[in-house]
């Protein structure tokens, strides 16, 4: 969830003296499917959200790559602020002039881990998406030269979200590797290890103002509540969730210490989207232990063109089997911006309370569900959140602390990647 970015992008480039004369700050988003804004609709991947009813209640009705019904929480945050989101990189070309002003990395299925998510065939992961960052880093160089690249570098703004998948998409996977191979905190070292090195290479090519979100309570979502008898939330999951929150803060200021002119940040989701879901009537919802969208959490747990909506989205916490509403983004941004403004800028003036109303009715249209160019059928493993350009390498079992490096992403050179053909997520 991205909105702790663009509140550390203001107090960063207004200098904490006030939103409104700001010069447009540069982002950079890496993460997985809850910042997705269309990467994986240029890739063969099963987790994709490029299809009805994904975009129904986003401005024109349509489809864009957003895995929820509106807006991300970093599209509420940015439209607060008069910023633009960031574009997917795969729909740049490398000599787009739109790479001055920020880009967005993130992928359905991604993970911190090369091999999570392996089963959608191709998504970014977080070292492919730091291969991306290289190349746009190199083509930054050639338009406005060494120095002034390395300068618009370290003061533009990182936000990390990642560790989801290699979750929902791999350690708690029955058929994978490592659920079987490692305890969890074995595993959880892994992750620590594997994204220490992550983010110091990130360091290494310029990054200094890094906002990395932890987790949310995993083991309260519909994918997971299913797998109790009572549709309860998963305890388990969600103690592990904490555990890996709890590392992630202490490497953020392990290096924040360690990295010269490093700023890391820590920024904390897990408590309002559990008070969100535990009191949802409080934050005018009614439900939020299902989904909106009836989906078959046996066979993707992503909202098709044949599934049938809830009669008000704004009801819903969930919009699909993972992921959120446009109304609960709108929430959770609110609750996040005042979170942080209140720890790194007391003194900012806060933005409006953004209202729970999406830009649409919420009232679905009577949906002519086979009217979609996508075929009805469910994908393959839930596609909770984000996706490798090239072929996923072999699952093999890991060895060393660290998994192999992920093979490159084919160099993104053209003015616009050749849109794969559709390899419909619902096959």
């Amino acid at each position: 969830m991205a909105l702790s970015t663009w509140i550390w992008i203001v107090l960063v480039t207004a200098g904490m003296a006030g939103i409104a004369g700001a010069d447009s700050p540069v982002t950079f988003v890496f993460g997985d499917s809850l910042t997705e804004v269309g990467n994986n609709n240029f890739l063969r991947s099963l987790a994709r959200s490029d299809f009805p009813w994904y975009g129904i209640d986003y401005p024109g009705g349509k489809p864009t790559g957003r895995f929820t019904n509106g807006r991300t929480i970093g599209d509420i945050i940015s439209s607060k602020l008069g910023i633009q989101s960031p574009p997917p990189y795969l729909s740049l070309s490398i000599n787009d002039d739109a790479i001055l002003r920020g880009v967005n990395y993130a992928s359905g299925g991604a993970g911190i881990l090369n091999d999570t998510g392996l089963y959608f065939i191709q998504r970014l992961s977080f070292d492919d998406q730091i291969t991306c960052f290289e190349k746009t880093k190199a083509a930054i160089e050639a338009k406005i030269g060494v120095e002034a690249s390395n300068r618009m570098l370290n003061q533009a703004v990182y936000l990390i979200g990642m560790g989801s998948n290699d979750y929902v998409n791999n350690y708690l996977v029955p058929f994978l590797s490592d659920g079987q191979q490692y305890t969890h905190d074995e595993f959880l070292e892994l992750l620590a290890s594997t994204l220490d090195q992550q983010l110091r290479k990130l360091h290494l090519l310029g990054a200094r103002k890094v906002v990395f979100h932890g987790l949310g309570p995993l083991g309260c979502a519909p994918s997971q509540r299913v797998k109790s008898k009572k549709g309860e939330c998963l305890k388990r999951v969600n103690e592990w969730v904490m555990q890996f929150n709890s590392r992630v803060r202490k490497l953020l200021q392990s290096l924040t210490s360690e990295l010269p002119d490093a700023g890391l940040t820590y920024a904390d989701i897990y408590t309002p989207v559990l008070d969100l879901i535990q009191k949802p009537q409080a934050y005018g919802f009614k439900v939020s232990n299902t989904s909106c969208c009836n989906v078959d959490t046996s066979l993707g747990g992503l909202c098709l063109p044949n599934s049938k909506l809830c009669a008000n989205r704004k009801d819903y916490v969930f919009w699909d089997a993972f992921h959120p509403t446009d109304a609960a983004n709108a929430v959770i941004a609110d609750r996040l911006f005042s979170e942080l403004q209140h720890q790194l800028a007391p003194s900012t003036p806060s933005p409006a309370p953004t209202p729970n109303t999406s830009p649409h009715p919420s009232k679905a249209p009577a949906p002519s569900p086979h009217t979609s160019p996508h075929s009805s059928k469910a994908p393959a493993p839930s596609p909770h959140t984000s996706p490798h350009p090239s072929k996923a390498p072999a699952s093999s079992p890991h060895t060393s602390p660290h998994h192999s490096k992920a093979p490159a992403p084919s160099p993104h050179t053209s003015p616009h990647h050749s849109k794969a053909p559709a390899p419909s997520p619902h096959t």
